[in-house]
């Protein structure tokens, strides 16, 4: 493991605490106002194409009462999605707002024609769809033909043709100067909303006594939520959209299934972070749609009493429970497939596929393979909706590698070989025949070993440098949670310092608690999933992140280890 000190911008920023001013300026920052995570500091809705278009319709559709439709995406992100919708446009006074989401073992992803078909079943005067439709130009074009206006929301990278909806909104289509390209489907979902109520304001439509205007910061808590489950960068305009939901969240603002999913993952909520919501709350949403259907979870989000979210949130731990069992699995099984074929030891591109693997996981185990090996990696599970013999792959990236650059370079050299695909540039979705696979498998491992540098296999742990005794501290603990929030393209701050060891001892079969001396002071650690070091080292260099724990009556420091190497 190469250790990587982050480089520290030049510059002044108006921060008093001179840590946390090196933090930012190493991760890009360079002007005060940057700083600042208030909401007048979002980009402005004006620069996303189709946004005016898009929301005069939906007006039109709330003030003649007309039935609205929301398709939405079987992740965390489509379900905050469609939950916030239906309730953002309930406040604004619409009263026939329903959803639908795509059992994706039946129906697979988006706005398909199938999809369409049942959707005219409800008779919509709108579709609208959030966190996918950007490729659906079958399904876009089935509506159409039945006489359904569709507007598509969606944050995923376009294909060369663009469906013919009534309005795109997507700051990924190539003529949108919108400047956060990074927003999640939530976001852009916010952002339309914020501007259909813009638009009926301007029509007159809210009365004070009868119908007032509603404050959408009170649906923050959703687009934060939805925005880092699905992991997109977190630029500063994600970072105002997380910190001003999770600003409400720890005020007790929040939906009751939100809170009832936190205290299920045993998370203060007055605490709640967004390495929280990534690692607890997430993943229990998400389970609904790898292993059931996310209706589940949509139904929680949007219930209105404890209750009724309590009872959901633990029906959704149970099926994470579930995930997990099946995850463990299928990375056990794609390794010893690695081994059988020594792909490890030269591949620069991994793919994997068997038939008893999981359609809802591949995607977590793809990531999972991805941390071990550090390549790119693709995991296939045959298709439960499409034809006989076709299989579904889902791919996870490293940095420095478009993975859905290196799909398109395949579908271009191969006509025919990819059935579909689509994603982002670190995580992509395909299907293809189950007979092609092997040689899918090469050819992939072939164009990412062209498109991919050395120095992006070789696997890094980037440190913010060390902390003096003086800073280790639970005071340094609170500014850091202060600072946030930490994420994906603005990461979690870790340190590195060497350390005399003191004790360990395993603690829960597989994790290593450490005493640890700096200079003059003992530091309680713990490194999970870390096997016991031997018994003659006495010093060690460590990455780790101060924490609080808050185990025992008086709340101490401790060091949540992420790399640990013995010195002597």
């Amino acid at each position: 493991m190469q250790i990587i000190t982050r480089a520290v911008g030049d510059g002044a920023l108006d921060v008093e605490d001179p840590l946390i001013e090196r933090l930012y300026l190493s991760r890009g920052l360079t002007r005060s106002e940057e700083t600042d995570k208030g909401l007048k500091s979002l980009v402005s809705p004006l620069g996303l194409m189709d946004i005016d278009k898009a929301a005069q319709r939906v007006a039109e559709a709330v003030v003649a009462q007309q039935k609205i439709l929301i398709i939405g995406d079987y992740d965390a992100d489509g379900a905050t999605s469609v939950a916030l919708c239906k309730l953002a446009l309930a406040a604004m006074g619409a009263e026939a707002v329903e959803f639908l989401v795509p059992d994706r073992f039946q129906f697979g992803y988006g706005l398909s024609e199938a999809i369409v078909a049942i959707a005219q079943s409800l008779k919509p005067d709108l579709i609208i769809t959030v966190d996918n439709g950007i490729s659906s130009v079958g399904g876009v074009a089935a509506a159409n033909a039945a006489g359904i206006d569709v507007i598509v929301t969606d944050h995923h990278l376009p294909g060369s043709e663009l469906p013919a909806a009534y309005a795109i909104v997507n700051p990924n289509r190539q003529d949108c100067g919108f400047t956060s390209k990074s927003i999640a489907g939530v976001g852009v979902a916010y952002y339309l909303l914020s501007w259909v109520r813009h638009t009926l304001r301007e029509r007159q439509w809210f009365d004070a006594s009868q119908r007032p205007e509603p404050n959408l910061a009170q649906f923050l808590d959703l687009v934060a939520l939805g925005t880092v489950a699905d992991v997109v960068p977190l630029d500063r305009n994600n970072r105002i959209l997380v910190h001003q939901g999770l600003l409400r969240m720890r005020q007790g603002h929040t939906r009751p299934g939100i809170r009832a999913l936190a205290e299920i993952g045993k998370r203060d909520l007055t605490q709640l972070s967004a390495q929280d919501l990534g690692f607890a709350i997430g993943p229990r949403l998400n389970a609904a749609g790898r292993l059931q259907d996310m209706s589940v979870g949509i139904r929680c989000l949007l219930a209105d009493n404890f209750a009724t979210a309590r009872s959901l949130a633990q029906e959704l731990d149970g099926l994470n429970k579930d995930r997990r069992e099946i995850e463990q699995g299928m990375v056990a099984e794609a390794e010893l497939l690695l081994a059988q074929v020594s792909k490890t030891d030269d591949a620069k591109g991994i793919a994997v596929y068997h038939e008893r693997f999981h359609q809802g996981v591949v995607g977590i185990v793809a990531g999972r393979l991805r941390e071990r090996l550090h390549r790119p990696a693709i995991v296939f599970a045959d298709s439960s909706e499409g034809a006989v013999g076709e299989i579904k792959g889902s791919a996870r990236s490293i940095d420095g590698l478009n993975i859905r650059d290196v799909l398109d370079t395949i579908a271009t050299r191969y006509p025919g070989l990819l059935i579909k695909f689509g994603g982002h540039a670190m995580a992509a979705g395909l299907s293809l025949k189950r007979v092609h696979f092997e040689r899918f498998s090469n050819i992939f491992a072939e164009v990412v070993a062209e498109l991919v540098s050395e120095d992006a296999l070789s696997a890094k742990c980037f440190v913010d440098g060390g902390l003096s005794e003086q800073e280790l501290t639970l005071d340094t603990v609170q500014s850091l949670f202060n600072a946030g929030p930490w994420g994906n393209g603005f990461p979690e701050p870790a340190f590195c310092d060497d350390f005399e060891l003191i004790s360990q001892r395993v603690v829960g079969e597989q994790h290593l608690k450490l005493v640890l001396r700096k200079e003059a002071r003992l530091i309680d650690a713990i490194a999970f999933r870390q096997p016991a070091l031997a018994q003659e080292t006495k010093r060690l260099r460590v990455v780790y992140r101060p924490a609080r724990n808050d185990y025992g009556n008086t709340p101490t420091l401790q060091l949540i280890v992420e790399y640990v190497e013995p010195l002597a």
